[in-house]
């Protein structure tokens, strides 16, 4: 096998796996540990991944999409199919609640296209603007108010978050800038934002991470819970070996 291929073969494992260790490709590739520290090293420098004592890991990006109207139109297939998965949960007569999220957007046309009697919470502006256009629907809308975040296009702050600690919900739906998988850390941009998500998790009986697969390897600029808070994480696509095993380690519900 000639370098190139050992690299970009090199590539598809740490993105698939989270991290590789030198031994470990030292054996699989037959060729010596100096040799593939010489390859991530090359790989490093062209962005690929980023070495580690022993091995290297995958990249992890911040892309600093702030505002929903940077997200929306992105991945639009991937959100719908994550949003089915969400759909398939929700059992009639439940009470959730949609966070503000562009997965969201498309969970609620689904919601709203079957007419489920189902109540929605929520403080997302553009979940009004859909089911505004609905008229003698079985679904219940309720709005929260309070400070508008423009950016976000809904509702945060200490008036929602009071709102929400008189509600007890059977399933919450959030939205989630990344995740740190082996640090077990859930990421958005905002604090506020943060504040009234963790406000949600508080008296939800059910919890569920709202994400596409790429968002493993993003971040955001604020922690607002571990993976293990959550029932369960819904994604577009499966993932494998070690990043599957560490999910699996929380023992949360994973849809995929």
């Amino acid at each position: 096998m000639l370098a190139r291929e050992r690299q970009n073969t090199i590539v598809e494992i740490v993105n698939r796996e989270g991290s590789v260790r030198v031994k470990n490709l030292s054996k699989k590739f037959g060729v010596t540990e100096d040799s593939i520290r010489k390859d991530l090293a090359h790989l490093e420098k062209d962005g690929m991944l980023k070495k580690t004592y022993g091995g290297a890991v995958r990249v992890r990006t911040n892309s600093h999409d702030r505002y929903v109207s940077q997200r929306i139109g992105k991945n639009v297939e991937e959100k719908r199919v994550i949003a089915k998965r969400a759909y398939e949960i929700i059992q009639d007569g439940d009470v959730i609640f949609l966070d503000i999220s562009t997965i969201n957007i498309e969970l609620v046309k689904l919601i709203v296209e079957a007419d489920r009697p189902v109540t929605v919470v929520t403080n997302m502006i553009d979940a009004i603007l859909i089911m505004l256009h609905e008229k003698d629907t079985k679904t219940k809308l309720i709005f929260l108010g309070g400070k508008l975040n423009r950016g976000r296009d809904g509702f945060v702050g200490t008036i929602t978050n009071r709102n929400i600690s008189n509600y007890q919900f059977d399933k919450a739906f959030m939205g989630v800038v990344g995740i740190e998988v082996n640090r077990n850390r859930v990421y958005t941009y905002d604090t506020e934002d943060a504040l009234t998500k963790k406000s949600v998790m508080e008296v939800s009986n059910e919890c569920y991470m709202l994400m596409e697969r790429e968002k493993l390897s993003k971040d955001g600029n604020y922690k607002y819970a571990g993976i293990d808070e959550f029932t369960g994480l819904i994604m577009e696509e499966s993932v494998e070996g070690t990043i599957m095993s560490k999910l699996k380690s929380y023992n949360i519900d994973i849809y995929c």
